[in-house]
């Protein structure tokens, strides 16, 4: 049996008025902690501050993991938990892993025999099939769609076919500055009849969840 510490996955809230999501495990394991692989240290820090109030953050050991960071730099943030050290890997947003650079560590922890420990937090994706009323036992998530208008139209009626011809509904995440194209293109784009769910700002008070046919 060997003795390496364990990495837990910790989820942060979606906004900052979303703390109320975020399991009370956190209290019991965060102030345990002083090892953190994180899509951004200022945040990171922010956040940690806020759940451990009494922790000093010079104190503690940040490795950044996100699409800047050379794969092979991966396996090494891993170390502490090797040498029996427990680390916390945190998402920038909701659930570590989840559209999310963070996997790819959960996926090396694995490989080198170290425990996964998933905490309870928001999944801004679940949230959304679960409160767009479209088909929770078949679903496709897809990450971004392409930025660039004719490959986004494109891209958009595939989804249409692939939903019609599984059964299946099909998920994606946008930045906010480019909502507006990605809706205009859909309506342009989609026949009458197909649902579509915009889903933002989840557990937040400016929440806003709405699914209606692209006719309407």
């Amino acid at each position: 049996m060997n003795h390496y510490g364990k990495l837990y996955l910790i989820p942060t809230p979606l906004g900052e008025e979303g703390s109320y999501t975020l399991s009370t495990d956190l209290q019991a394991v965060m102030p345990q902690l002083d090892t953190f692989i994180v899509e951004r240290a200022k945040t990171a820090r922010h956040f940690i501050k806020q759940y451990c109030p009494g922790k000093p953050l010079q104190e503690l050991q940040l490795f950044e993991l996100n699409e800047h960071t050379d794969p092979r730099e991966v396996a090494a943030m891993l170390q502490p938990a090797l040498e029996g050290k427990d680390i916390g890997l945190l998402s920038e947003a909701g659930c570590p892993g989840v559209a999310d650079p963070g996997a790819e560590a959960v996926r090396l922890a694995h490989q080198a025999g170290i425990e996964v420990r998933p905490l309870v937090g928001p999944s801004s994706l679940l949230l959304a099939l679960m409160a767009s009323g479209l088909d929770g036992q078949r679903f496709c998530f897809h990450g971004y769609l392409p930025p660039q208008r004719p490959e986004l139209a494109k891209t958009l009626k595939q989804l249409e076919q692939q939903s019609a011809r599984r059964r299946e509904t099909q998920i994606f995440i946008e930045t906010p500055y480019r909502n507006r194209q990605v809706l205009d293109t859909a309506l342009q784009t989609l026949a009458p009849l197909p649902l579509l769910c915009i889903a933002a700002d989840l557990t937040l008070p400016t929440q806003y969840i709405h699914t209606k046919r692209i006719a309407d």
